[in-house]
């Protein structure tokens, strides 16, 4: 049975998803789903559980009753800090349940970045899990309380910490009734990386998360007979909105992981049958090593379209480019069609997409350009940045398109294909890493004069952070280890794993361009020469990996 498809025709001046909100959803889902399995949790240690449909349905009920029980009030935030696990989506659902809006952070978070989260949203609580208690205790001691996932596992330096805060299993209160659908209401929060030293808060309406599901399930042609292993992040766009929310949509059920791992992927693919996949570039070299068993899937999800990685796991890929901002693939391959290695697809029917020059004149076929991006503010792009409308008018152009900060190349055949990004950033193994935010890390410590952070291309992670640092006065050898070990342990103490320079140079003078701009294109040749100084290694993680 097809679900209820939203009519995005009807004329209403508050939203066209008048009279339907998050919580309508996942009543319908459970009226029509009822006892199908929605969430599967597959953990790499301890049992699996299943929620169905109407079970799911009945739990965030509780959940969001026991937020209203504990002070929690429509608009309020409520900062959701948890690796993949149930918990995380019964949150977000709970929240949403209740009127209040997720705050989704990323658990790699170093405490001033939580603290920052915390602060710049004006969350009122959160939910997390034993391992970040002692991170909440530090610097977020502002919260009216925080709740932790029961773990029997509790070591005993986080014992007497986790003592303090709120079971999670106390949050199930009495259940809640539904409130009365306001689509254009505030959903949730996501950080998002960008050219400024500080992530900015993407706000989603639930009008977003509902254009979200049914854009992202047409899309990629989910189905409802579909079972979805996922490992991504589910504080991710790509991970919540183009695999969570798209496979809930049409009805389907996700097998939830903790994160990926080359060893147990394809035990937990044979086991549930699963028919539809989504993967990072190096989640697909890491599976390289690994032999491909006779599978069900149909179809896989990915950044880029590879013939050869389809040929080699015998897949269907979809692939496309997004970005938290704009929800879903703006730009999207069709499987039915032809494909360009390494291109990223062509443009969304439900969107308006350009690529222009840097004079704003469309670029001709086999040109590179700025990609832009036209929609709906709050149904098919994103409301606001939180709480700073500067930001989020200097986002659009006086047309109303978006202006991604990423360039692409338009091909003959009308597949357009990623060249680089305006906006300084470096993924780094699925993370967006931005360059101005370890910059300004970096400075703070002693010494160091000057300080630029650039991309590395790298055939597992993607890309790994290079930092280049100017120091103040002539150094001798032992002096440049010294400043290098500082630096990186700065950058330990103080940024996410996956944000920690994997290389480390101290140089006397950064190169720079016209009137002072640095020159982050030799940066970049320095960077795969790797000789500039004897550097320390760091170690980036993403929020999905395990060994």
């Amino acid at each position: 049975m097809a679900p209820t498809t939203i009519n995005h025709a009807v004329t209403d001046v508050a939203n066209p998803c008048h009279g339907y909100d998050i919580a309508s959803w996942i009543v319908e889902l459970a009226r029509r789903r009822g006892e199908h399995p929605f969430l599967v949790w597959e953990p790499f240690e301890g049992a699996s559980r299943t929620y169905t449909y109407l079970g799911f349905l009945h739990t965030i009920r509780r959940l969001a009753g026991g937020l209203a029980q504990r002070g929690v009030k429509p608009g309020d935030r409520v900062i959701v800090h948890m690796e993949n696990c149930p918990e995380t989506i019964l949150m977000r659902f709970a929240c949403a349940w209740a009127g209040a809006v997720c705050v989704a952070t990323n658990p790699l978070s170093a405490g001033p970045e939580l603290e920052y989260f915390a602060q710049a949203t004006g969350a009122v609580c959160a939910v997390t899990q034993s391992k970040f208690a002692q991170l909440f205790a530090t610097h977020c001691p502002g919260l009216s309380w925080v709740a932790v996932v029961d773990d029997a596992s509790v070591d005993a330096t986080r014992e007497q910490i986790v003592a303090t805060m709120v079971p999670f299993s106390a949050l199930l209160g009495d259940a809640l009734a539904q409130r009365p659908a306001d689509p254009s209401a505030p959903a949730s929060v996501m950080f998002t990386t960008g050219s400024t030293s500080r992530a900015k808060g993407v706000v989603w309406t639930h009008a977003n998360v509902l254009w979200a599901a049914e854009v992202n399930a047409r899309q990629q042609d989910i189905r409802e007979d579909d079972t979805h292993v996922l490992f991504l992040p589910l504080f991710h766009v790509v991970g919540l909105s183009w695999c969570f929310f798209s496979t809930m949509w049409a009805g389907g059920t996700i097998v939830l992981q903790p994160g990926f791992s080359r060893s147990r992927y394809w035990p937990v693919v044979m086991k549930h049958n699963a028919t539809v996949g989504s993967h990072v570039h190096f989640t697909l070299a890491a599976l390289r090593s690994e032999p491909v068993p006779p599978h069900a899937f149909r179809r896989w999800v990915t950044s880029t379209h590879d013939h050869a990685a389809a040929a080699h796991y015998k897949v269907g890929m979809v692939a496309g480019w997004g970005m938290t901002e704009v929800l879903t693939q703006v730009v999207v391959s069709n499987p039915e069609q032809g494909h360009l290695t390494g291109g990223i697809g062509r443009p969304s029917l439900y969107y308006d997409v350009k690529v222009v020059d840097d004079d704003g004149r469309q670029v001709s076929p086999g040109e590179a350009g700025h990609l832009m991006v036209r929609g709906r503010r709050g149904l098919s792009v994103f409301s606001e940045y939180d709480g700073d409308s500067a930001a989020t008018e200097a986002a659009f152009d006086d047309e109303g398109y978006l202006q991604t900060g990423d360039r692409v190349r338009l091909h003959e055949d009308g597949w357009y294909a990623f060249t680089d990004r305006v906006k300084d950033v470096i993924k780094v193994r699925g993370e967006n890493v931005s360059a101005a935010e370890v910059e300004a890390t970096i400075l703070k410590v002693l010494g160091v004069r000057e300080a630029a952070v650039v991309g590395k291309p790298c055939d597992m992670q993607g890309e790994t952070v290079i930092a280049f640092v100017g120091h103040a006065s002539d150094l001798s050898a032992q002096q440049v280890e010294a400043l290098q070990e500082t630096v990186l342990e700065h950058c330990k103490r103080n940024l996410a794993r996956f944000k920690i320079p994997a290389e480390i140079h101290v140089v006397a003078k950064l190169p720079r361009i016209g009137i002072g701009k640095l020159a982050k294109a030799t940066l970049r040749e320095w960077a795969s020469v790797g000789n500039h100084s004897q550097s320390a290694q760091g170690t980036p993680r993403s929020a999905f990996e395990r060994e």
